[in-house]
This record gives structure tokens, sequence and C-alpha cells, in this order.
């Protein structure tokens, strides 16, 4: 019987996408996460021919929902920011979602905040204000700072970007709306690439108070950029959620390109390609590859002979360099009415369950050297208690995302790629996801939802080694590199964004989490769009 499994899984596995299969290509686009998406939807959009490759069996890399149990999960991205970007890409496609404001509540301990517009800023400075007294003239010049942002932010996003519109030969338009918006933008970015310092130290300017910088940044990636990491005081007002799960945006894109005669290739990873012929898989020719995956194993796809000594050089120096942090996800279903988690936050909040400060813990488990599996157990017991959650609950967005009465939590937090990475060779990789359970359902049970525990139905985890092996990013990475190695290895200021999406590899884009840095959702499509821009262009001096 294993043997007829097997057959049929192999079977499945070559005939996804095949059928009809072409043997040349415009356009290979390797990755079918929202970048690799994207590029490929805009390619088709052209009239180039297509063909998508994705090493899992489904499509939407981070950007996805699952169903188990009559409940709806999110996996990966909780919400999405328009930035000006995402609505104006979905209306240039002429895809129609139903989306729903997914309002952000701002816990610490006792105290909480909604953040319905910029002015909620007064709010979350008087709950600062009243949790470190001691620290109001601080928090005053804090709270500047980040209102500062937030105006870069207005200029920014104050249209929907250029980039996805169609509307140049509207004269009214470019004089009245796309120059003076212009003008503003060249302004604006001169003053965010001066805000590259990272956001703890940045803050140390302001104030020497140690937890009030930790309750404030802690749930951002380590050394984060002060711009990015501020920024998100004035995005929480932005974010959205379709309605169905984050998963409907890839989903409608991955029906876009079904329509528009994209060939799609799950169970599909591409691990080798002749760069110097412009062939993958079996013999398959392209024009150009767009490559929206991890960018190390673009440059270990190819034979070092067939890279130029400067694409030789940038694969060594990528080798040196690692992803940023990865998360611990829990999964929890209760027997808990909706109404029950709508009267103590919205659907989308970060929650600091103490005052302590995440920097306040000791290290030592986080060693190399360290495989003392007490040691290790205390260290994620205190840090469950002292960092921040991200929490999303699905079914207080759209009601049909649970069953009746019932309602499911995703609940995560920063965790360690190299911590879960060394507990697995100790052998202990499970205990530890169920020890990092328990201690996370008994944080949220002493605080924010005191009747959890006794309601549970379910509970899973996913670590980053569960995301690193999905998606096959680095580390587990969700955003791309990580900012605590001095220069990230691939374009890193706005001005200079249209240029990251070329390569050392002739005839090869990139796109995706990778390719800029800070990275994110909106960025990643946008560098798909840029890519895609590209390649058409390309296609089309190839006709000539």
């Amino acid at each position: 019987m294993w043997l007829v499994g097997f057959l049929k899984k192999s079977l499945l596995e070559c005939s996804i996408g095949k059928k009809g299969m072409k043997k040349a290509y415009d356009v290979v686009v390797v990755g079918g996460g929202i970048a690799g998406l994207t590029a490929a939807a805009y390619c088709a959009r052209a009239g180039l021919s297509v063909l998508l490759c994705e090493k899992q069996d489904r499509i939407g890399g981070l950007v996805h929902s699952f169903s188990r149990n009559g409940f709806v999960y999110d996996q990966g991205i909780r919400a999405i920011e328009n930035s000006g970007i995402v609505f104006p890409m979905l209306k240039q496609l002429g895809i129609e979602l139903s989306w729903v404001r997914s309002l952000v509540t701002l816990a610490l301990a006792e105290k909480k905040v909604a953040v319905q517009d910029t002015a909620s800023l007064d709010v979350y400075q008087r709950m600062l204000e009243e949790l470190f007294p001691e620290n109001v003239g601080d928090i005053a010049l804090i709270m500047a700072e980040i209102r500062k942002i937030t105006t870069y932010m207005d200029v920014l996003y104050g249209i929907d970007n250029p980039l996805f519109l169609d509307n140049y030969q509207d004269l009214g338009y470019v004089r009245k709306t796309l120059l003076p918006w212009l003008f503003k933008y060249l302004r604006t970015i001169g003053k965010i690439g001066k805000l590259n310092e990272p956001v703890v130290s940045y803050l140390g300017k302001f104030t020497k108070n140690q937890v009030l910088i930790d309750i404030i940044s802690q749930h951002f990636f380590a050394d984060t950029p002060t711009f990015f990491a501020l920024s998100y005081f004035g995005l929480y007002c932005e974010y959205q959620y379709p309605m169905g799960g984050t998963g409907k945006l890839t989903e409608a894109l991955h029906t876009y390109l079904q329509h528009h005669n994209v060939d799609i290739r799950l169970n599909c990873q591409v691990t080798s390609f002749d760069a110097e012929n412009r062939r993958l898989l079996e013999d398959i020719s392209y024009g150009t590859l767009i490559w929206a995956a991890n960018l190390k194993a673009l440059y270990r796809s190819v034979d070092e002979k067939q890279l130029s000594l400067k694409a030789n050089r940038h694969k060594q120096t990528l080798e040196t360099k690692h992803g940023g942090d990865s998360i611990f996800t829990y999964y929890i279903a209760v027997d808990l009415p909706p109404t029950y988690f709508s009267a103590l936050s919205t659907p989308h909040l970060f929650y600091t369950p103490s005052m302590v400060g995440q920097s306040t813990v000791d290290q030592t488990a986080l060693e190399e050297t360290c495989h003392d599996k007490a040691m290790i157990k205390q260290y994620l017991q205190a840090y469950c208690a002292a960092t921040t959650y991200e929490i999303s609950i699905p079914v207080l967005r759209d009601s049909s995302l649970a069953p009746e009465g019932k309602t499911a939590l995703i609940v995560s937090t920063l965790a360690s790629y190299q911590l879960f990475s060394k507990i697995e060779k100790d052998g202990w990789y499970e205990e530890a996801k169920l020890f990092m359970q328990d201690c996370m359902r008994t944080v949220l049970h002493s605080g924010m939802y005191p009747c959890l525990s006794d309601h549970v139905l379910e509970e899973f985890s996913a670590t980053p080694l569960t995301l690193s092996r999905l998606t096959a990013n680095s580390e587990g990475a969700i955003t791309g590199w990580a900012f605590t190695e001095g220069e990230v290895p691939v374009v890193h200021s706005l001005k200079r964004i249209t240029k990251s999406v070329h390569t050392e590899i002739e005839h090869v884009l990139q796109a995706g989490q990778w390719t800029f840095s800070p990275s994110g959702l909106p960025i990643s499509i946008m560098t798909g769009k840029l890519a895609a821009e590209q390649a058409i262009k390309a296609a089309k001096r190839g006709r000539l």
C-alpha cells in the first residue's frame, strides 16, 4: 500500500499545473508568495507567457489562511496595511475583495487603548505617563518623535502609489495631485533616510529608563530601524482584514493567474538552473527569471562557473548574513463566545502582560553552548512573562470564521530560530513546543483572559523551524534580513527602491522580502510589480 501511496503522490506532484505545459516562457517566477503572485499577475496582464513555481502544495507563502475543526486561522500576516499599495494594486488588476477595518488595541498590563486614528496617540501618551510617572518629560519627547514620523507616513501614503496607477494621461491629476505629492515625497524620504539608527539606541537619546524603552519597542525585531519601528503607531490606523481571512488576498491573485493562463506548478522547488542558456526544470527555457524566494537559494542554484566574479562575491556576502527574528505562534480554540473577547479588546491587539521589560530576562539560555534543559525552560518561562504578544481574533472581524459560540485566537511573539534549532538537536523539540504553549496560556489566563484555561477545545503551535520548513526562508524569517549584522546585503534606501529588483545574474530579477530592507507585505508587492515591469521591458526588447 505504501508503494501505491508513493506513486499517487509522485504523480500528483508531477502533474499539478503541468497540463499543457510549454517548453518556453517569457517569464518564469520562482516563489508563490505575495511578491511572486504580484509579479506573475502583472506579467500575465501584459500578455506575457508565465510559469509560476512554488515549493509548497499551495500558493500564498506567509499570506495564508487555513481551516481546522471549523475554525479559520491565519498563518503569517494577521492583518494588511494598505500603504497606498495594496488597494491600488487590486483595483488595477480588477480584483474585488470585501474588507473590514482591523482596529488595534495596545494593552500594557491592566491598561489599554484602542487605536482609532492618530488622535489616539494622545491617549497612548497618557497611558504611558500613568505607568511611568517619573518619566513624563521623556515620554513627551518620544511621542513628539512618533508624531513627527507619523507625518512622514502621511506624505508617503498620502496618495495611491503612482506605480499602481494608469491615469498618467490625465493631465489634471498629474498637475494637481501627482506633482505636488512628488515634491513632498522627495523632501520626506531624505528625512526618513536619517532615521536608520536602531530604535532601542534611538529611544535611549530621550530616556534612560530601559523598561520604558522595552515597553515601546520590544515587539519589533532586534535593531529595527527607527523609522520602520515608530511608523507603526501610525500604520495601526491602516490595518484592514479581508473577509474570510488574510489568505483571501493571495487566493484572489491565484484566481487572477488562472484566468490569465498562467501555468502554476506546485510542489516544485527550483534548486538549480542553467543561467547561461536560461533553462530550468525539464529543459524549460525562459526569457526572464523572477526569483521571489530566498536570495541565498538563488545564488546556490547556479553553477559557480556561470557566475561572474562580482556575483560570486555577492553570493559569499549573502552566506555570511542571516534572516531577522522569527516568531512562535500559539493557536488556541475555546468554547467562549466572541462577545467575551470583544468586551476586552478589538480584534487585533499587542499585549504586554507585565511591566518588567524583556531586557531584564537572562539571555544565557540563548548561548550556543548552553544545553541545560532546566535553564532553557527557565528562560522560556521568564520570556513569556515579559514579552509582548500580537493577538489576532479572526471571528471578531468575520463571524463565519468560527463555530457559533466559540472563538479561536492566534497568539504570537518573537522567537529565536537558533534556540529552537538547538532544542531540536538536543531531542526535546516537541516538549519545548508544549512547554511554550503552557507558559503562554498561563500568562494569558493570569492577565487578559481569566477564563481562558478552563475552556480550551484544542491548541497547537508553530515555531521558527516550522516557518523555515514551509517557506525555505533562512532562519524562518518573516521580514527578510536581520538588522543586527551591520549593513544589509540589499538596497535599503527608498530613493533606490527601483534598483532593488536587479541581481548579479543576467536575465534574473528578484522580488519579495529578501529584495529590499526593511520589508513587509506592501514592499513585497511593490518589488513584485517593479520586477514585472523590468521583465515586460525585456520581453518587448526581445520581440523587436
